[in-house]
């Protein structure tokens, strides 16, 4: 069967350029193709009951499917050059936030009407944060909820699925090139396409490097970032919450001057495990309706590390630390910080006692049986320093879960078109390694589709 576009992905790059493809010319032939599930079969079997730790599904929900690892994310859309990417850098920093703005308002139109916007410009917290050694970067930041997010997604869906032929459950095994296009090979059939639209997200970084060495499209190192997801009394954090919900913080370490940062705030969220090949990591999500939000708040504390020579495997380093936080705690560990600057492991009881309770079944154990000294030290700086900011930060019964890693595609060499070195084969998406966010990829995917469209 042959198509004008093939999408390899039903992340957020990959709906929203099979949106725009659909509104700029409906009579394009188009296919998605997706490893996961459609989005009404993506259930993740952990209950917290019968099943309380993850039992490694052959394709993991909460990773894949329609919607991509963000369909069960709290649904925030970062708009800002900042952070989340590096799209700006081949479409300039005007039309990237253009067209996050442009995605914003497709979210409100397909079921995000009536969610708040923040914005972290102007704010007296950015003066507190420098007072203390700290920067708060600049965002507008669109918080959907995951409950919210996941309508926008299904409302998208109806809206594209009479139009566009879905192929879910069939991971695509190879590219190959043609003499007119380029033939998409699955376990039992091959498709053919004039163009093709690569958005596999963070968890394809792995087929996606294979597929660029096949093709020979040129890649670099890129980083991986690991740490722990700090989860605490919301009341800590709610003067700074309530304002901005998403905070992104950087702080620079004394010991080693490091920069660690905060990501993927969650008021009122709750803490839970995702599979990336097999591996065990954490994150953590929130919800916009009342009746789904915890006492809790919970974020991630990071540490880039970027290798070039003569090791280059940033992921494989950080896959590395996963596994063997996997291999101590049967999963995500989780530690007190009070036990982890005594120096001792900690246990169910300290943990039950405790002030905060825990809204992920994780292992009691020893962060610093897993983490590098450096990056473990660079957090508990940072802890210090958000305790000056955030008073309670620093407390004894603040868990830990570790660990958290994100994991960075090689960055592939693109033009300002986002199109390979062959013509027509075009990378978006955290797969590309230029975006890392919601809104960037699906940004990315608007700009591809303006592309082929015209």
């Amino acid at each position: 069967m042959r198509y004008d576009v093939i999408i390899i992905g039903a992340g957020p790059g990959g709906i929203f350029s099979a949106y725009e493809l659909k509104k700029r010319n409906n009579k394009l032939k188009i296919a998605v193709f997706e490893t996961g599930h459609s989005l009404e079969k993506r259930h993740c079997p952990i209950d917290g009951e019968k099943i309380k730790s993850c039992i490694n599904c052959k394709s993991c929900s909460i990773m894949s499917g329609f919607g991509g690892a963000g369909a069960f994310s709290d649904g925030k859309y970062n708009i800002t050059n900042n952070f989340g990417g590096t799209l700006y850098e081949h479409i300039g920093k005007k039309q990237a936030i253009a067209l996050m703005n442009y995605v914003d308002d497709i979210n409100m139109k397909y079921g995000g009407e009536g969610t708040k916007l923040y914005s972290t410009a102007d704010s007296r917290f950015k003066k507190l944060c420098i007072q203390n050694k700290l920067n708060l970067l600049d965002a507008s930041v669109r918080h959907l909820g995951t409950d919210i997010n996941f309508i926008v997604l299904e409302n998208l869906y109806k809206e594209l699925k009479g139009q566009i032929d879905f192929y879910f459950d069939t991971p695509v095994e190879k590219v190959k090139i043609l003499n007119d296009g380029y033939e998409i090979c699955c376990e039992k059939e091959t498709f053919e396409c004039k163009n093709c639209i690569i958005s596999v997200g963070r968890s394809g970084s792995k087929w996606m490097e294979t597929v660029c060495d096949e093709l020979g499209i040129e890649t670099s190192s890129n980083r991986v970032d690991i740490g722990v997801r700090v989860e605490l009394p919301a009341v800590v954090f709610s003067h700074i919450t309530d304002e901005l919900y998403e905070s992104k913080i950087v702080y620079r370490t004394e010991k080693f001057e490091d920069n660690v940062r905060t990501f993927c705030m969650n008021p009122h969220g709750i803490v839970v495990n995702e599979n990336t090949n097999g591996i065990v990591t954490v994150n953590g999500h929130s919800y916009e309706s009342s009746e789904m939000q915890t006492e809790n708040t919970n974020f991630a504390l990071l540490v880039s590390k970027h290798f070039s020579e003569p090791f280059k495997d940033s992921n494989g380093y950080g896959e590395s630390i996963a596994r063997l936080s996997n291999m101590l705690g049967g999963g995500v560990m989780v530690q007190r910080f009070g036990d982890l600057v005594r120096g001792r492991r900690s246990n169910s009881k300290r943990i039950a006692e405790g002030v905060v309770t825990p809204t992920l079944a994780a292992t009691p154990g020893d962060l610093s049986l897993v983490l590098p000294k450096r990056i473990l030290d660079g957090i508990i700086e940072m802890i210090y320093a958000l305790d000056r900011i955030a008073p309670g930060t620093a407390n004894d019964d603040t868990l830990l879960y570790g660990v958290e890693v994100k994991f960075y595609n090689m960055e592939v060499k693109l033009d300002e078109n986002l199109e390979t070195k062959h013509k027509g084969l075009y990378i978006i998406g955290d797969g590309s390694g230029i975006t890392h966010s919601l809104s960037h990829a699906s940004a990315s995917g608007v700009y591809v589709a303006r592309q082929i469209a015209g």
